[in-house]
């Protein structure tokens, strides 16, 4: 343990508040809370913690705390410092989807839309509905059910819904208010849970059709009625008052959490939200902030009730969400959380297997790869591979691996400015001078570990640009490719020898995913570059010829093959005056000498 976290530990107060773990650079890392902080924060660094929270504690060289009064406060903390620094290992705010309503617009002539912005428009707004596909379906029946106006823009005759009975047609015909107001009232209707009456409706009108030998407009309302059962009447679990409620469960083991939402709406479960993610602090306390940061930074919106589990923090979450929180002790409520409990349970069984295949192939390939190379957890790692076709356009390009997976918002793609010819090392000289003078001038993360592509030649221009010239000392390896060009070898040390390693290991192939994405990046780079430098070296380099005039004839001829065999008058007939297309067909039809000469000088 470092003596500044020992000298902290002894001095920590017996009061609620929020705590927050640091990495070596300072950055934060973790935010947790905790009623008592000096029993919270030294549990981290005593006793036996689950590997999970190993990786945790071995990245900590410092932490802070702040004091706050009650629990409710440190709760309403700790939301805010992790919305505010967005640790890594806090993954609870990574969803930030919205949930779509049904909106019944406050136009004119209103509209029936699906939208996941809520706006003070005088709109009437139904859901949330947290199948996308669910919502879609319903005003899809309600599209059928009831001729609102569908277009966005009032079109100057009536349209296929008019013809279908599906629309008034307000363009073209008189629509009163009270008609208007009348379809409003039966949609409000049918979404607030009064879809039995419409159907009950729909199955008299169908009879009197049938018997009135209208079998055309029975065929209608029997769809009609079949459309309603298949929509709104798929899922049978319903409880009868008619509230909308969430109803959270949840269930934990090895360090992970699974939390359930049932969204109960109009009295009827329409849909549920399944989070599985890693704890470090009480199940009790993860819970409750998980709940609180659901509604209050994930921007769900809150339903009339809340139903949760046994030995929640229930007047927390009444203080913190405003809302009426309960704990059913019998009946249908009793059974639907329960049940929200027993599917938490069997959601993490299933995911555990996932979850650790994942851990195996990354974070724990990370840490045994730090352990073959003595050296601490290589949690990011940067890597180098350089591109060219006998020198011409060359660049390099670098890759990064966070805990074992591919951080591509992090990657980068460099033009090599200064380096004449096919010089490999003196490329690799010239692109870890810029990436790492960049992130010391800028105070950026640096790397716990530097992979290049290429053997000891390459090792050793990149180790004096970051000793010798930056001051660096960062741990660096190079990647060796066998005679198939399949990694070979992970050589490190000075001098660099090849790292003992198992082919099969996972570590083994960690090394062999960084070095095969590292070179994808730089080659479809070169590729890139190539392909500009194709059209730039033959259009570009004639005199009268601008950007404008090469999209022109790219466009029309599509090739500079096709250029070279126009005549000059088929080059006029786009706008180019002859003297310029001559000087055009001139470049394009010269000896390959030449045009080589042209190209060396």
């Amino acid at each position: 343990m470092r003596e500044n976290i020992r000298e902290k530990l002894a001095v920590l107060p017996n009061q609620p508040g929020c705590y927050l773990h640091k990495d070596k650079n300072g950055t934060v890392i973790y935010v947790g809370k905790s009623k008592v902080l000096k029993n919270r924060v030294r549990s981290y660094f005593t006793g036996a913690n689950d590997a999970k929270t190993q990786r945790l504690v071995q990245e900590i060289v410092d932490f802070e705390y702040i004091v706050t009064s009650s629990e409710l406060e440190a709760l309403i903390l700790e939301m805010n410092l992790i919305k505010k620094y967005d640790p890594k290992y806090n993954v609870l705010l990574k969803d930030d989807k919205t949930y779509p309503y049904i909106k019944i617009t406050a136009e004119k002539h209103p509209r029936l839309i699906v939208t996941r912005n809520i706006k003070k428009d005088k709109g009437k707004y139904f859901g949330p509905y947290p199948n996308v596909i669910a919502a879609r379906e319903t005003k899809r029946l309600l599209d059928r059910l009831y001729p609102l106006r569908k277009c966005n823009t009032m079109p100057d005759r009536v349209c296929l819904y008019y013809h279908m009975h599906q629309c008034l047609g307000p363009c073209q015909f008189k629509v009163t208010q009270e008609q208007n107001q009348d379809i409003v009232q039966d949609i409000t209707k049918f979404l607030s849970g009064g879809h039995q009456e419409i159907k009950k409706d729909l199955q008299q009108k169908m009879e009197r059709a049938a018997e009135s030998l209208e079998f055309e407009r029975a065929k209608e309302y029997r769809d009609q009625i079949q459309h309603i059962e298949s929509v709104m009447e798929q899922q049978k679990m319903q409880i009868n008052d008619g509230v909308d409620r969430d109803i959270f469960g949840y269930s934990y083991d090895k360090g992970w959490m699974c939390v359930q939402v049932f969204f109960i709406r109009q009295g009827k479960l329409i849909e549920r939200d399944v989070s599985i993610f890693p704890f470090f602090d009480d199940a009790e306390d993860a819970f409750l902030s998980f709940i609180g940061r659901f509604y209050l930074h994930k921007n769900h919106p809150k339903p009339k009730q809340v139903l949760v589990p046994v030995g929640a923090n229930v007047d927390t979450l009444k203080q913190l969400l405003e809302l009426d929180v309960h704990i059913p002790l019998r009946g249908r409520k009793k059974d639907t959380v329960d049940l929200a409990m027993k599917n938490a349970e069997i959601a993490l069984q299933e995911k555990f297997s996932l979850i650790e295949q994942n851990e195996e192939r990354t974070i724990k390939a990370v840490e045994q790869l730090g352990q073959n190379l003595h050296i601490e957890t290589p949690h990011r790692i940067e890597a180098f591979d350089n591109s060219n076709i006998q020198g011409a356009d060359p660049v390099s390009a670098m890759v990064v691996f966070t805990d074992g997976k591919p951080d591509k918002k992090e990657y980068r793609k460099y033009k090599i400015r200064d380096v004449k010819g096919p010089d490999d090392y003196e490329t690799m000289r010239e692109v870890i001078r810029r990436r790492y003078k960049r992130v010391v001038r800028d105070q950026l993360p640096l790397p716990d570990l530097i992979i290049v592509d290429g053997g000891k030649g390459q090792m050793s221009a990149a180790q004096d640009v970051l000793e010798n010239e930056l001051g660096l000392d960062i741990p660096l390896g190079g990647l060796a490719k066998d005679e198939k060009h399949r990694t070979s070898e992970l050589l490190y040390g000075d001098p660099p020898a090849p790292v003992e390693m198992d082919r099969q290991s996972q570590e083994f192939y960690l090394v062999q995913r960084i070095q095969d994405e590292v070179h994808r990046f730089a080659i479809s780079f070169h590729r890139q570059l190539r392909g500009k430098g194709a059209i730039q070296s033959e259009l570009d380099k004639i005199p009268g010829v601008g950007e404008k005039r090469r999209r022109l004839l790219l466009r029309h001829f599509k090739s500079v093959t096709q250029i070279k065999e126009a005549s000059v008058e088929d080059i006029q007939k786009l706008g180019i005056p002859s003297p310029v297309a001559q000087t055009i067909l001139n470049h394009l039809n010269a000896p390959a000498e030449e045009e080589a000469e042209e190209v060396e000088e």
